[in-house]
């Protein structure tokens, strides 16, 4: 076989094994590695925060349930429980997030000094990072150093931060509300620690499917 024979064959059983790995990644069924870009198309779960303080509203999640399984069973359990029935946003960095979800210390009319350091009593959750960037709207589970410290934190992202691509897990996406989120009242300095009185979560409840 000549060299350019051998070039050429080898070219194309590269496009073949390609061809074999997108269908394979694709097939009905499987886990996804990128959601749907249009909202509400996923069929997850759907989670309603009823948000008060500077803003109020309602804002409707889609929960990735086939991308981040366990994080997505966590929020439901969660908000199930009522366990983030006034929970505040104790981290708010404008043009970067607005976290919360720190059941444990983040109840409103608590001492919030200790906001943002704790969790559920359920243990803490294995990573499920994905290809999923992180854009406005998206939803991420907060973690500490540790990939697989992900609990009952997450936080909801005001513009996009492609540094977090891969390093934290996407567990959903706000598709109705984000007008309400982009209100939620900025906390000061790096850390984005909220003074005074922060917005809270007035109740969290999941949606019958």
């Amino acid at each position: 076989m000549s060299r350019s024979s051998l070039v050429a064959w080898i070219i194309f059983l590269a496009g073949v094994a390609l061809v074999a790995v997108y269908y394979f990644a694709t097939v009905p069924g499987s886990t996804p590695k990128v959601v749907t870009d249009v909202p509400g198309e996923a069929g997850g779960t759907r989670l309603v925060l009823t948000i008060a303080g500077e803003a109020n509203g309602e804002v409707v999640i889609e929960l990735f349930d086939s991308l981040a399984p366990k994080a997505a069973e966590r929020l439901v359990t969660l908000a199930g429980e009522g366990a983030y029935d006034g929970v505040v946003f104790h981290r708010v960095i404008d043009g970067f997030m607005a976290q919360t979800g720190d059941v444990e210390f983040g109840k409103d009319g608590g001492d919030l000094r200790r906001a943002g350091t704790g969790g559920s009593s359920y243990p803490d959750l294995p990573a499920e990072f994905s290809k999923e960037p992180f854009v406005a709207g998206v939803v991420g589970m907060a973690r500490s150093a540790n990939p697989d410290s992900a609990n009952s934190q997450f936080f909801i992202m005001f513009d996009a931060a492609p540094h977090l691509d891969g390093g934290y897990t996407v567990v959903g996406r706000v598709i109705e509300g984000m007008d309400v989120v982009n209100a939620i009242k900025r906390g000061e300095g790096p850390n984005g620690a909220v003074i005074g009185a922060p917005d809270r979560i007035v109740t969290a409840k999941v949606l019958p499917n």
